[in-house]
């Protein structure tokens, strides 16, 4: 397939974060030895009493199927995504997969392919400041800025006033990132293919806007749960 090839940089490798689960919630652990909780753990704080109701009311069982295949759909896209920035992709792996992931795939190739120089692809990190950790899609250059890169899918159209969640959780890994790579995240970057329309959706944000939302929700949940 005729397509863009990425480059990528180096000096940015991921680091090893083992993962361990404490009281049902996901925590890495840094060279250190400390533990701390994953970035989506933390943000999900905001979206837990609706999602709560939502499970009520489709009930247990159906609530299980669609949350099942959504995150099935979102990580054939991500390996997609990833095969793609890898300059992996071949033809031949797009004519077997399914017509579902390929529409959703090309929903975003055209935004995708404005990526410039790759830094992180799929890369673990943690923050001492934030006591957080998490693996981020991708830290790359979009409109010619350092950015966070988050590659989301969904049923439907987003409103940003929804996905604030999303928000906080890229400021997070720029924070990250910033921290152990000493690089200036100029923006973050939502890159959404909606399964019910056709047509994508792109966010781009200012980081800065989000960092005290997203202490203040870090605060929280190290009240709630002691950590």
């Amino acid at each position: 397939m005729e397509s863009k090839v990425f480059k990528h940089l180096e000096g940015y490798e991921s680091i090893s974060l083992p993962t361990t689960q404490i009281n049902g919630s996901r925590y890495y652990t840094t060279p250190e030895g400390k533990n701390y909780p994953s970035v989506t753990t933390v943000t999900g704080l905001l979206s837990r009493v609706g999602i709560k109701k939502w499970r009520d009311w489709v009930g247990e069982e159906q609530a299980n199927k669609i949350s099942g295949q959504a995150m099935a759909r979102g990580s054939r896209y991500h390996k997609l995504q990833e095969d793609f920035l890898n300059n992996e992709l071949t033809e031949k792996r797009l004519k077997e997969i399914t017509p579902l992931d390929l529409m959703m795939f090309n929903q975003t190739k055209e935004i995708t392919s404005r990526l410039g120089d790759i830094y992180m692809l799929e890369g673990a990190m943690y923050s001492d400041e934030l006591e957080m950790a998490g693996r981020v899609d991708c830290i790359a250059e979009f409109a010619g800025k350092v950015s966070v890169i988050d590659f989301k899918t969904s049923t439907k159209h987003k409103l940003p006033s929804r996905i604030k969640g999303y928000f906080m959780q890229e400021t997070a890994y720029a924070k990250m990132f910033e921290e152990q790579h000493n690089t200036p995240i100029e923006q973050i970057v939502t890159i959404i293919s909606v399964e019910e329309t056709g047509k994508s959706q792109l966010f781009i944000e200012d980081p800065n806007h989000w960092v005290t939302p997203l202490k203040k929700l870090r605060a929280q949940y190290r009240k709630e749960y002691g950590v």
